[in-house]
């Protein structure tokens, strides 16, 4: 059966952060399925969304100064710890993005590291573009870190975190996370999850 539920993610978003973690507990409500697909969101803004610099530089920016405010609010109400943002903010997640499309096919084990690696970044405040602190997280998770790392600077590993990125932008997509429902139903971020939920109950 095909996936209901496509979620396009970059590791380095706590908004996608927060949806990575919300989102289980909405597929079992509704008995969909979901299949993950890394994209390098830098790569996102480059292509359609080059404005998120632009804010990220303005220090008297209220909305953005309010989003703070609002994402530990989201975070405390997920029970997802945020300790965020560090001194790795913004990450650059080009490592990270080529571990998980390393192992992308193994969507049991991208969950797995996924999930891990999220820790890693937004709770303990690790480097989430160093191989060596990658390729431990992925060992926490009982994963092959060492391969997992050399598999990620392979061309077709390279080329295929470029498609993925592509292939979002081509469909509309503007950030992380892009999910779609049913292929074409488009929602962006942790604060449309409860539309997502509505359209796969046909609401």
């Amino acid at each position: 059966m095909t996936a209901r539920v496509e979620f396009f993610f970059d590791l380095s978003s706590p908004w996608t952060c927060l949806a990575f973690h919300n989102l289980p507990g909405l597929l079992e409500r509704t008995g969909a399925t979901a299949v993950f697909r890394p994209i390098l969101v830098g790569g996102v803004f480059n292509a359609v969304n080059p404005a998120v610099y632009a804010a990220r530089e303005q220090a008297d920016n209220r909305r953005m100064q309010h989003s703070w405010k609002v994402l530990k609010d989201w975070a405390r109400l997920a029970g997802v710890p945020m300790n965020f943002p560090s001194q790795w903010h913004p990450a650059k997640s080009i490592q990270a993005m080529r571990f998980c499309c390393a192992i992308e096919d193994d969507q049991a084990a991208l969950v797995r590291f996924a999930g891990a690696a999220f820790a890693s970044y937004f709770d303990r405040q690790e480097n989430l573009d160093d191989p060596a602190v990658l390729e431990a997280v992925a060992a926490t998770v009982g994963l092959d870190g060492a391969a997992i790392r050399a598999a990620a600077g392979s061309d077709a590993v390279k080329a295929r975190l470029r498609t993925n990125t592509d292939e979002v932008v081509a469909r509309g997509g503007y950030g992380s996370p892009t999910i779609f429902v049913d292929g074409t139903d488009m929602y962006f971020g942790n604060d449309q999850l409860p539309l997502v939920e509505a359209a796969l109950n046909g609401k």
